[in-house]
């Protein structure tokens, strides 16, 4: 609940302790989206009102402007300055109860207000409400359906801390058959500092969007031929993927995993014995049919594990069993949810299912931790937090329905964490349908926080694939399964990387980690060094490039500067002369000179050691 009656009747010596509370700036910003729809009205009389929630960046009003017209930046200028003007007269906000819904209904009709009709016809049986806007003298200047709470009046807001942002397309109640409405973006704050601090967070967050950077460095795109949430991978990012894939495999050979590979496709069958057709099918796409069978793309591998561990019995002495894939998975996102390489419809993840004895669970689990967080060090990943995600025992639809099973399971996860001393907070529902889990939680430099990585504990599966091993007393017992992702999907956290770093990739990940400039390409003995000093660092497994382009040395190391290659070779007499390279490190001008053997060593020994890019701190 936002705020106690009481709130509005706060006196101006409490205006301070308001201004420090999170949930009166959404009602702040709730009364601006008022004062935004009045101000649009005033100016774009035949402009419809449909809804204007305050969000947790700001808030935004839909609008049907039913000649067709557009709004364009400047009209937002001119919606920003009137609703100053507004905010100068000092209105009041007052509540009305709606004595009779019918007749309202008609009104809203009559005066052409279709989407306030319907809205309040959805809602005539919740004691829906009407906000007046006041001037001094009582008179009504605006009014519009809305339940609440707003400020007390106008004066609470600061011209100088509002900002209307962009405009964009918004179907009706976001349903892509309804009419198409124009949004304003917009944001409010109770003082102009803080709104200046979200604006540079925001000219940020411009630069170091993933999507921007995918097509300002050449790394993916995507096409309306191929199909939303489909994207194509093109040489620099597939090659800074393939780093990170054989990290992952190192990685996890040294701690005992077996690397496999199966189908991307499986019957439907598979999905119905592990319960996925039950409980996750909206996320699914719909079954092929082919042959008389019916067939799934996989969202996920669990499945295709359990079937090589069931491929032969197991003792006890076998376990634990470690399987892990860079998988191929496919789920059916909405299409408002689509986002680049961070959220699509094909993603592949970096998956690995432990089978274990329940006497295993708290040391395999204290080992998958271990792995979670020295991954996170090579990766320099610092912000996050850990999270026990635990069922919603009244939700019988979205969960396995064992109680046993579950209360088992989260209380053998809860003492895990606890043995293990790692700090956590509890969530309710937030747990896989199978088992509880913990969630690693990473507040990436731009955007909300989410999942990087997750260890779920699992009771359920196992008995449903009617897995065994034979225990030391030779009966047959099932085994625990522990499911866990250390980057989740390679798509994701490659935007995550991208966007920490501003695509200045620390040099071991780097598609391009040296590109030679011969300062005149025509110079034959110049080309010549360049050639040789390729072939040197080529052959020592570093990834160089020349640019032998007929173009000024300027312009060349202006693109390798766009470009954000870590080093730049700055070959002219002197080096070939000395055999010696000159290089720069991107975002510097200082050139330093050293031998070519040096050089490489330096090269080599920050990739050994993963040293960050010091452009991507600036």
């Amino acid at each position: 609940m936002l705020l106690q009656t009481t709130v509005f009747a706060l006196k101006k010596d409490r205006k301070r302790k308001m201004e420090k509370n999170k949930e009166t700036l959404h009602v702040l910003r709730h009364s601006c989206s008022h004062i935004m729809a009045q101000a649009v009205q005033k100016l774009f009389p035949q402009a419809k009102l449909a809804i204007g929630p305050a969000t947790d960046a700001g808030f935004y009003y839909d609008f049907d402007l039913t000649d067709g017209y557009a709004f364009t930046q400047d009209d937002l200028a001119k919606i920003e300055e009137e609703m100053k003007n507004i905010i100068k007269q000092n209105l009041t906000f007052e509540k009305y109860i709606i004595p009779d819904v019918d007749k309202q209904i008609a009104e809203f009709k009559a005066e052409g207000e279709i989407y306030k009709a319907e809205l309040l016809e959805e809602h005539r049986n919740d004691n829906p409400t009407l906000y007046f806007t006041k001037d001094k003298d009582g008179n009504v200047l605006f009014n519009d359906l809305c339940a609440g709470p707003h400020i007390p009046n106008t004066s609470y807001i600061k011209g100088n801390a509002i900002k209307l942002l962009k405009v964009a397309g918004a179907y009706w109640r976001g349903n892509e058959k309804n009419k198409m409405l124009q949004r304003i973006y917009a944001t409010a704050y109770w003082n102009k500092e803080d709104l200046q601090d979200y604006l540079t967070f925001i000219e940020e967050a411009e630069k170091r969007d993933h999507r921007k950077l995918g097509t300002q460095l050449d790394l993916f795109s995507t096409r309306e031929e191929l199909g939303g949430g489909l994207v194509l991978w093109h040489p620099n990012l597939a090659t800074v993927r393939e780093q990170i894939e054989n990290y992952w495999r190192e990685e996890h050979r040294k701690r005992g995993y077996v690397i496999v590979n199966t189908p991307q496709i499986a019957k439907s069958k598979l999905w119905e014995i592990s319960g996925h057709m039950d409980h996750y099918k909206e996320n699914m796409f719909p079954p092929m049919e082919m042959e008389g069978e019916s067939f799934v793309l996989r969202p996920m591998n669990c499945p295709h594990h359990m079937m090589i561990y069931a491929n032969k019995m197991h003792s006890y002495k076998d376990l634990p069993i470690r399987i892990g894939e860079i998988a191929h998975d496919f789920r059916f996102e909405a299409s408002g949810t689509l986002k680049g390489i961070e959220r699509g419809r094909h993603f592949c993840q970096n998956d690995a299912h432990l089978f274990v004895t329940p006497e295993q669970i708290e040391s395999e689990f204290k080992q998958v931790v271990d792995l979670i967080f020295d991954t996170y060090k090579d990766f320099n990943i610092t912000d996050y937090r850990c999270v026990l995600s635990l069922r919603d025992p009244e939700d019988k639809v979205k969960y396995h329905d064992d109680d046993e099973m579950w209360n088992t399971a989260e209380d053998a996860l809860r003492k895990v964490l606890d043995d293990i001393g790692i700090e956590y907070t509890e969530e309710i529902g937030e747990a896989a349908f199978y088992g509880p889990k913990l969630d690693v939680n990473v507040k990436p430099a731009i955007g909300n926080e989410y999942t990087l990585s997750t260890c779920q504990l699992d009771f359920c599966l196992p008995a449903k694939f009617n897995l065994t091993y034979i225990d030391k007393d030779g009966t047959k017992k099932t085994p625990v399964v522990l499911h866990r992702a250390i980057l989740g999907s390679l798509d994701r956290f490659m935007a995550y990387i991208l966007e920490e770093t501003k695509g200045n990739l620390p040099l071991w990940l780097a598609p391009v980690q040296a590109r030679i400039l011969p300062v005149k390409n025509e110079d034959e003995e110049l080309n010549a060094y360049a050639h040789e000093l390729y072939d040197f660092l080529d052959d020592n497994n570093i990834r160089v490039e020349i640019d032998e382009r007929a173009e000024k040395l300027g312009y060349r190391v202006r693109a390798a500067q766009v470009e954000k290659v870590p080093y730049l070779i700055i070959l002219g007499k002197n080096e070939v002369n000395d055999k010696t390279v000159s290089y720069r490190l991107h975002g510097e001008q200082k050139t330093t000179t050293v031998p070519m053997d040096e050089f490489l060593a330096m090269l080599q020994d920050e990739i050994k050691t993963k040293k960050l890019n010091p452009a991507a701190s600036k």
